[in-house]
């Protein structure tokens, strides 16, 4: 051993120690005097070179960090950035190629990133392996879904213990048997490879990036950066959800003037072709047209919600466009859908019109168009648009989340804030905190959405489903899950061989709202359903969409959670609480509240005899008045849920 060094996070609860072993670098890591992470190999190999082995460890710097910075929009106003850190100079013995390892030591995790400077023998390399590891000390359960599948991120999620897994996706979430939750992720994903998560057995997980179609892993030139590699950890579900490392691992905001990007709520020309009451494509049935969209502009203007999205407008949804991404225009629309017109009006109306590309994997046709279509989009007044990537492999057999995926989606992102447009990407690149730098990446799917419950051959997502998401997909946020359903049977679906439905209670679906971060939400249902239901839609006109605090009192992966989070720009709180199958009753201290004030606790729950399967539209609307000192009681009932807005009286 030529070097042994610990390294604690400023509380002390985190301890870091790299090792350097007969020149192969290893770190391990605890959490309040219990091994989390036992030694785990470090280094990364090129087809030109090893960098995991036959290192000396030239010199060591080391430095802290303490900072309070504002996002823009989002689920916490203010973040605290503290931590400390060392970086490892090391050298290749005879060859002499550079390689430096930064680790940063927060109180709630750690990350690290490889680093390789400016020299000659690293210039045009490819990285064939990343022989990471994170090595668990004991056999975790944990909450997952596989790397390799069609269909990229948007699958159900299996729960199993660690040495069940196969090579997963990240965030990889994990509870010990005493208690600690921890999650394996990625931070600042820049023109690299994704990472995924290989079982290696023993309790052993290995970084396993996704290649290139000709089995490269990445490919680059010196001077250049891995992401970070990030374990989150905390003591309960919601410490995770309340983990910022890995926004803080990301770079400030690239852009200085941020007052054009504008949080809200939208409806949409969309459900309706899930459910097949329209279509994409031209004819009679056709979603996009110019009297269709200006009745849900003038729905969307009566209740003050932000925009329209509308899906099918352009020329390229006849046919086999599933198969062909490059039959599609972005500046042509349909002779039924006059865009100009259609943004005339919403202008008269105060709402907006959101844009939609849906590339179908064809990423040359896009990047084709796509600086027209901006210009276009520019010139109607049109600020957010829906990009669509649906396809399991784009230009001939490359994985949506390998390195030339996640280079596309980058370059997308900066163009979009060049025009000042703001995005909500499907078929993602998954988020590894790129918001912080480019705040117009709103949100986007990258999990199961709503639109399973209208057609999976399952039925759609089962009651636990939105009691996992929050812990897994969720903890890198924000997720355009597009809530909203009224109809829960979907009785307006003209066919329905698989009993497609939304599998839990109305309530569930408004605490939703709470539970799951957007900054963009959706009104998803269909207008007479909406407003044919004036109590659920009151709450989805009063819930936010922008957050100043976000806290979590009660959780348990796949059971259940209870959100707390408080307007930014009122003085108003909201709270989600959801159930998985099983009926439950919380007692919530409201010690969250000012001291002093009353609130009017406005409550929309579970009605009498209310169950996600027998019955689950029962919804009571009651109120009441609470202080910082009183305790909530919370009936959920199977697959349910409970909405609360807490507003000031003095």
């Amino acid at each position: 051993m030529n070097y042994g060094g610990v390294v604690s996070s400023p509380n002390g609860d985190v301890s870091l120690t790299v090792e350097v072993e007969e020149g192969e670098p290893v770190y391990h890591l605890k959490y309040n005097d219990k091994v989390l992470i036992a030694p785990s190999r470090l280094g990364v190999i090129f087809k030109e070179t090893n960098l995991s082995q036959d290192l000396t460890l030239d010199y060591i710097e080391s430095s802290k960090v303490d900072e309070i910075w504002t996002q823009p929009w989002g689920e916490q106003k203010e973040i605290r950035n503290n931590y400390e850190e060392i970086k490892l100079y090391f050298s290749k013995n005879e060859s002499g190629e550079k390689m430096n390892i930064t680790f940063r030591v927060f109180d709630d995790g750690l990350g690290f990133q490889y680093e390789w400077p400016e020299q000659v023998g690293l210039q045009d390399f490819v990285i064939t392996d990343e022989i990471t590891e994170f090595n668990m000390a004991d056999d975790h359960t944990g909450w997952w879904i596989g790397a390799y599948q069609l269909n990229r991120y948007e699958h159900l999620f299996n729960e199993t213990r660690v040495s069940e897994t196969d090579t997963v996706h990240t965030p990889f979430t994990m509870k010990t048997d005493d208690g600690i939750h921890l999650s394996i992720h990625e931070a600042a994903l820049t023109n690299f490879a994704s990472m995924t998560v290989a079982n290696n057995g023993n309790n052993s997980l290995e970084v396993d990036l996704v290649p290139w179609k000709n089995g490269d892993k990445v490919r680059g030139s010196a001077p250049h950066k891995s992401p970070w590699r990030i374990i989150n950890v905390g003591e309960t579900a919601g410490d995770l959800m309340t983990n910022y490392l890995m926004l803080n691992l990301n770079e400030p905001s690239k852009i200085e003037d941020t007052s054009w990007i504008t949080p809200g709520k939208y409806t949409g020309i969309w459900w309706d072709m899930h459910l097949g009451t329209k279509t994409w494509e031209s004819g009679e049935m056709h979603g996009a047209t110019t009297e269709y969209t200006k009745q849900l502009m003038d729905f969307t203007a009566r209740h003050g919600f932000y925009g329209v999205l509308v899906e099918g407008w352009n020329q390229g949804w006849d046919g086999s466009w599933f198969d062909n991404g490059d039959v599609f225009s972005f500046t042509e629309p349909y002779p039924d859908f006059d865009l100009k017109e259609v943004t005339r009006y919403a202008d008269s109306l105060g709402v907006k019109l959101i844009g939609h590309h849906e590339t179908s994997a064809g990423i040359s046709n896009y990047e084709a168009q796509v600086d027209e279509a901006f210009d276009l989009y520019n010139e109607v007044g049109v600020e957010a648009v829906k990009t669509g990537y649906v396809g399991d492999f784009v230009e001939g057999g490359e994985w949506h989340h390998g390195q030339f995926m996640v280079r596309h989606y980058r370059d997308i992102v900066k163009k979009a804030a060049e025009h000042k447009i703001m995005l909500n990407v499907h078929e993602p690149i998954k988020d590894t905190g790129i918001r912080r730098t480019w705040p117009n990446m709103m949100t986007r799917e990258g999990a199961r959405g709503q639109e399973y419950n209208a057609w999976s051959v399952d039925g759609g997502n089962p009651p636990s489903y939105t009691t996992i998401v929050p812990f897994t997909r969720g903890l890198v946020s924000p997720f355009d899950y597009t809530p909203g359903v009224f109809n829960l049977l979907l009785t307006d679906k003209p066919e329905n061989p698989d009993n497609n439905r939304v599998q839990h209670t109305l309530a569930k679906e408004l605490a939703l709202y709470v539970v799951i971060y957007s900054p963009l939400q959706m009104v998803s249902d269909l207008v007479k359903n909406l407003e044919a239901n004036p109590t659920a839609l009151e709450w989805v006109k009063a819930v936010p969409v922008d957050w100043e605090t976000t806290l979590v009192p009660k959780a348990e992966i796949g059971d259940y959670v209870v959100v707390v989070r408080k307007d930014r720009n009122s003085g108003d709180w909201y709270l989600g609480g959801i159930t998985n199958e099983k009926a439950r009753d919380f007692e919530v201290e409201l010690d969250f509240l000012e001291s002093g004030k009353t609130y009017e606790a406005q409550v929309w729950a579970d009605g009498e005899d209310a169950d996600w399967k027998t019955n689950p539209y029962p919804l009571e609307r009651t109120t009441e008045e609470v202080t910082s000192e009183s305790v909530l009681e919370l009936n959920l009932a199977k697959g349910g849920g409970v909405a609360v807005r807490f507003a000031p009286k003095n």
